[in-house]
């Protein structure tokens, strides 16, 4: 679950600006949060279908609100670092992946010899967990140093017509509920640069909870920029009351 922090946008042409935030810290970009920002400001009559650009701490991407409410992310430039990377998990023994930015750093990693269901979730978590802790013992990094800090499995499908399904763990030791809008950027750069995809053909990626992502990608100035469509649904309204005796209504910080 990820929250979106709504911000004017430095651009009085662009919609709105957005921070992404799990439960410890921010992201650099989020797919399906971008996918629930867009359906939430269609809720509230605030936008129409159409084109809206968003503002994002790692660059603006736009958003195509569909007449039956589906929501196409076309997101910032995507790109795989390094491929077939090894490292060493302690307990796993050694496992080879590959580097790469979709809006946040990856790790990719197909060989596993792990079920993907959701009754392996903590099987699954305790096994990509120990990859990131490896990552960063070992000093694999994306670009600039900076952390890798998703760690994305695959394996194959459950639905029919779908090319491939994830687990996807995310910064605060969560895993992602959707098909991670980002992790399939990362995804369909690895498969352009393999040369598994081509511009315009399309990518299903389902997710762990079987929902399901359609994913492609167009190449601009040599950049490949992925395009991501998906739905997302208003469940609720809620109204957060920040009283100033309570000494925890910013949380409990350790």
């Amino acid at each position: 679950m990820v929250g979106a922090l709504l911000c004017e946008p430095q651009n009085p042409a662009h919609t709105a600006g957005v921070i992404f935030f799990n439960n410890v810290g921010y992201l650099g970009m989020c797919g399906h949060g971008t996918i629930g920002l867009i359906t939430t400001l269609s809720f509230l009559g605030r936008i129409h279908p159409g084109e809206h650009n968003i503002e994002t701490p790692v660059g603006t991407v736009s958003a195509i609100l569909r007449d039956n409410g589906e929501v196409t992310v076309n997101n910032v430039a995507s790109y795989r670092l390094a491929a077939n990377v090894a490292v060493d998990i302690p307990g796993y023994g050694q496992m080879r992946g590959d580097v790469a930015w979709g809006g946040n750093w990856f790790f990719l990693v197909r060989d596993h010899n792990l079920e993907l269901s959701l009754k392996n979730v903590e099987q699954l978590t305790d096994f990509t967990w120990a990859i990131r802790r490896a990552l960063r013992q070992q000093k694999i990094t994306g670009a600039e140093n900076q952390e890798i800090d998703h760690i994305e499995l695959f394996g194959n499908p459950t639905l029919p017509g779908v090319d491939s399904k994830n687990f996807v763990l995310c910064p605060g030791k969560a895993y992602d509920r959707s098909p991670c809008g980002t992790g399939t950027s990362a995804k369909l750069a690895c498969l352009y640069a393999d040369g598994k995809i081509r511009e315009g053909e399309m990518w299903k990626q389902e997710s762990i909870i079987g929902s399901v992502f359609r994913g492609s990608v167009i190449v601009r100035d040599g950049k490949v920029h992925p395009s991501i469509t998906g739905s997302a649904f208003v469940n609720a309204e809620a109204e957060l009351v920040m009283d100033p005796k309570d000494p925890l209504r910013m949380g409990i910080r350790s």
